[in-house]
């Protein structure tokens, strides 16, 4: 990640995915790397655990904590294998479904997009 917010800066509450991984990578990239690709899907996979959970009967506090938590582990996993999401998403889904091509899915139910 090329441009970094300074430790004096908040993002607010209106985050972009670019701003979330520049956040992430300033505040533990270091330690993320020391861990490794490996063991941060293990913690990537207890968060996907806990949201599960929630997801099932957790508040509506214990559902926005675990989507933040998973997305900012997926993030994480993003920093370390040098992947820029906001690249990766527009590659993928910025001309719409990967499957059929439109803004609007058409694929049949039986089929991932």
């Amino acid at each position: 990640m090329k441009d970094f917010v300074s430790e004096s800066e908040t993002m607010g509450t209106d985050i972009s995915i670019c701003d979330l991984q520049k956040l992430i990578h300033n505040m533990y990239y270091d330690k993320d790397v020391a861990r490794g690709a490996e063991a941060t899907f293990l913690w990537f996979t207890e968060e996907v655990g806990e949201l599960a959970a929630a997801i099932r009967n957790g508040s509506c506090e214990e559902l926005q904590e675990e989507f933040a938590d998973v997305l900012a582990w997926l993030v994480t996993l993003a920093n370390i294998k040098d992947v820029d999401l906001t690249q990766a998403l527009a590659q993928k889904y910025g001309s719409g479904c990967p499957g059929c091509g439109k803004l609007i899915c058409q694929c049949p139910d039986s089929e991932k997009p």
